[in-house]
């Protein structure tokens, strides 16, 4: 296997690609979350279609974000997260990777969810966003585990939450938004595989028994967990609908938010 790294926009330079190669079954994609579910409210002129320009193989896996603060807030649960920013509304900022960013439509979506007012501060990547966090010139920031993991271990940053509805086995003490007063909230990135949209049913179909094989087995599940990684085995038919579901939420979250595609 090759694997070619195509870089740009968000990851919708490697997604086109793929979308227009033959569907002989020796070019497939790792697409995610910002590809297939958020791409679409983001670009006025996306270069694919998510759902009529490629065969769904399988799903990956689930990350959950973490809902981290910096030692300069006076709080370590969501209940005193929560009751601090509604008593001083509009003082307190959370950082994201750049506008439209999954970590960005999930703190909005947390906004929106808890009733919350916090100044959005988008950065250029995760690195200058973790350092500005880390430095205290912004307050919070979701993060994926693995990232933020090492700091929370060190007492560099304070978890609130996890975004999943179960907790993450990197962080099994940390509760999720969930569990912490906002039932059934969830916001979590995802990576998938996928061919384009000329696949046969055959090819398809042991592509993706082949791979659920893989992602199944007991050294790829320990491997995926050791990053803060959740396997979520589906067929390619229930991926194919929590896409749909995927995009139709972020697209909710990126109205209300007032992002709009360009």
């Amino acid at each position: 296997m090759i694997v070619e790294n195509r870089p740009g926009a968000g990851g919708t330079v490697g997604s086109e690609y793929v979308a227009r190669q033959a569907g002989d079954g020796y070019t497939i994609l790792m697409g995610s979350v910002s590809t297939h579910a958020v791409a679409p409210s983001l670009f006025a002129r996306l270069p694919y279609d998510p759902i009529k320009d490629f065969t769904p193989l399988a799903l990956v896996a689930t990350i959950p974000n973490v809902l981290v603060v910096n030692n300069t807030m006076p709080v370590s649960n969501m209940k005193d997260f929560v009751g601090l920013i509604k008593r001083e509304p509009g003082k307190f900022a959370f950082a994201s990777n750049g506008n439209g960013t999954s970590n960005h439509l999930a703190m909005e979506l947390f906004k929106a969810t808890a009733g919350v007012s916090l100044t959005h501060v988008p950065y250029k990547g995760s690195g200058p966003a973790m350092a500005d966090l880390l430095g205290g010139h912004v307050n919070s920031m979701m993060d994926v585990v693995m990232t933020s993991y090492s700091y929370v271990r060190n007492g560099k940053l304070k978890p609130i939450a996890v975004t999943s509805l179960t907790r993450s086995p990197l962080l099994p003490n940390v509760p999720t938004v969930a569990e912490s007063g906002y039932p059934g909230f969830e916001a979590i990135v995802w990576f998938g595989l996928f061919g384009p949209a000329n696949m046969p049913a055959d090819i398809a179909g042991r592509l993706s028994r082949e791979l659920a094989a893989v992602l199944q087995g007991k050294k790829m599940t320990a491997y995926l967990t050791e990053q803060g990684a959740q396997p979520s085995p589906m067929s390619a038919a229930e991926f194919s609908q929590f896409i749909r579901k995927d995009m139709a939420k972020w697209h909710t979250v990126a109205v209300a938010a007032g992002i709009k595609p360009e």
